[in-house]
């Protein structure tokens, strides 16, 4: 339950700060919060910088592939999340068992994980030829959020 309460203020408040997001270029992201990015993420490219009301939010790639990923920076330069593009077969057996169970017959989709305050959850879409959900789903594959799509 606690969790479930921490995870909707956090969503919520990206959500409600999302609105006022505008694009900034990487002149104008603090020293403190650029270096922060590249110790973390070395190896990104592609990078675009928002700005929504004190958290800097990157959108870049990694890999070969270009895999997509977003983290979002406080101004003092701490990590607060981080959502990185997943292959659906690198999920945790008990959200893939959770989904069967729940969902028989469904696809996943769009599988991504998210570490935001050292815990990780995974948000996907699941698919029927007649209706689509996302999920967010914790490691142990306790639904935190269900919304039909």
């Amino acid at each position: 339950m606690n969790c479930k309460l921490i995870w909707s203020a956090f969503m919520l408040a990206l959500t409600t700060t999302g609105a006022i997001a505008q694009d900034i270029p990487q002149s104008q992201v603090p020293a403190v919060v650029l270096n922060s990015f590249q110790q973390k993420f070395p190896k990104a490219k592609k990078v675009d910088w928002e700005l929504k009301g004190n958290v800097y939010e990157a959108e870049f790639e990694t890999g070969l592939f270009g895999t997509d990923q977003e983290a979002w920076f406080q101004h003092n330069g701490r990590l607060l999340r981080y959502k990185t593009d997943i292959n659906k077969r690198d999920l945790p057996k008990h959200v893939v068992d959770r989904v069967k169970r729940d969902f028989p017959g469904y696809r996943i989709d769009d599988a991504k994980r998210i570490t935001a305050e050292q815990k990780v959850s995974y948000a996907f879409e699941v698919k029927s030829p007649k209706e689509e959900w996302k999920l967010v789903v914790d490691s142990q594959g306790n639904v935190l959020e269900k919304m039909i799509d």
